[in-house]
Formats: structure tokens, sequence, C-alpha cells
């Protein structure tokens, strides 16, 4: 089962949508605005990738940040929480099989691993 996270007005979501449609791929839809995000789904994420990969610096979320909260930001607990409390500050999407999570969107990266 693949499930692909992040929200449906995300340019790189789109990307990803319409790559996985024209493979012929079923997955399912999480839609972090709409249903949330719970921290049992980021744990998992956490064993596949580091937090690093998965806050995205160089979004306006995160610019947005005061500098104290970007500071505090310092390993995979105080990531966890910043991306509960602000799904907006997740790299999009998040790309999850049984057993990998890709972060973002790489044409060439899908195909290598979901077409395998």
């Amino acid at each position: 089962m693949i499930i692909l996270y992040g929200i449906p007005n995300c340019d790189t979501v789109k990307k990803a949508r319409t790559w996985l449609d024209q493979a012929g791929l079923a997955y399912h839809f999480h839609d972090f605005k709409k249903a949330g995000l719970d921290s049992a789904s980021v744990a998992a994420w956490l064993k596949k990738v580091p937090w690093e990969t998965l806050v995205n610096k160089k979004g306006t979320t995160w610019r947005a940040l005061p500098d104290e909260q970007k500071i505090a930001i310092a390993d995979a607990g105080s990531a966890t929480a910043l991306m509960l409390a602000n799904t907006s500050v997740i790299k999009r999407p998040v790309l999850c099989t049984h057993d990998k999570v890709l972060v973002g969107f790489d044409s060439a990266l899908y195909e290598k691993t979901l077409k395998a």
C-alpha cells in the first residue's frame, strides 16, 4: 500500500500524484490539512529518514518561525513536536510504502523505488 502525505494545492505534491496516476499505481492520499498527522506516522518516518530531511528549512513556514524556535529544533524529538504542531513545515510530499519513505518528489527515484 502506498500512502502519499501532503496538501493538495502544493505543486510538488501535484507532480507526485500525476506521476503515480500515470504509472497506474494505486495509492491513498493523506491531506495533512484535513486529516492532520499523528505521532506514530512521524515516528515511522523517522525510522527511515533523518529529521533534517523531513523539516523543510527552505520553505516559507520555516523562515517565518522565530529564531529562538528554529534554534530549539535540534533533534528528532523537537522536530517531531514542530511537525505535529505545524504540518506546513514538513517537506512534501512524503511517500510511504511497506518498507520505504521518500521525501520530496524525484521522478527517477520514484521510478527506481516503485517500479522495481
